[in-house]
């Protein structure tokens, strides 16, 4: 496998397995990069106070949105990393509203979030691109639930394409 072969439904779990559809056919490195790139084009330019919108009660705001993604995207490449270099250890959940709880999102500036998230994504693209080959099938358990390496690669680009359709229809 490569990182251009879409995984298979029993390489991740099925509560994931919509963000598979969310992401065209490719190369899943360079879907992560364009992902990013929209994401970023779309999010530039936003005022602080729309950033900070929240479309109903009880819902997060673009910041906090942002702020999921990079959280998401730290603790799926962290697994990615332990699977990838063969580490057996099963890994815990996260609750993903606890964390967006206590981010202090509402209090950071919006451009400082979109700098966090390109220096993020920049270091996690060169790490997927450093892959060696027998490492995108290497597979692993965390929250219970058994992923491959190349999986996460796909559910973190599906799941920021799924948080971006979001904003775009109920925020802006």
């Amino acid at each position: 496998m490569n990182s251009s072969k879409r995984p298979a439904a029993e390489d991740l779990p099925e509560a994931y397995r919509g963000y598979l559809a969310e992401v065209p056919e490719g190369d899943i490195v360079l879907s992560l990069a364009v992902a990013w790139t929209e994401t970023k084009a779309l999010l530039r330019g936003l005022s602080e106070e729309r950033a900070g919108h929240r479309y109903q009660e009880g819902k997060w705001s673009i910041k906090e949105i942002l702020v999921h993604l990079m959280d998401t995207e730290r603790i799926f490449v962290t697994r990615a990393l332990r699977f990838a270099r063969g580490d057996a250890t099963e890994l815990p959940g996260y609750d993903q509203d606890h964390y967006v709880t206590h981010c202090n999102a509402g209090i950071r500036p919006t451009a400082e979030l979109i700098e966090e998230f390109q220096w993020m994504r920049g270091g996690h693209l060169r790490f997927w691109r450093g892959l060696p080959e027998a490492a995108w099938q290497r597979r692993g358990v965390a929250n219970g639930c058994e992923f491959t390496v190349a999986a996460i690669a796909w559910i973190l680009a599906g799941h920021e394409r799924h948080h971006r359709r979001i904003i775009q229809e109920r925020y802006l």
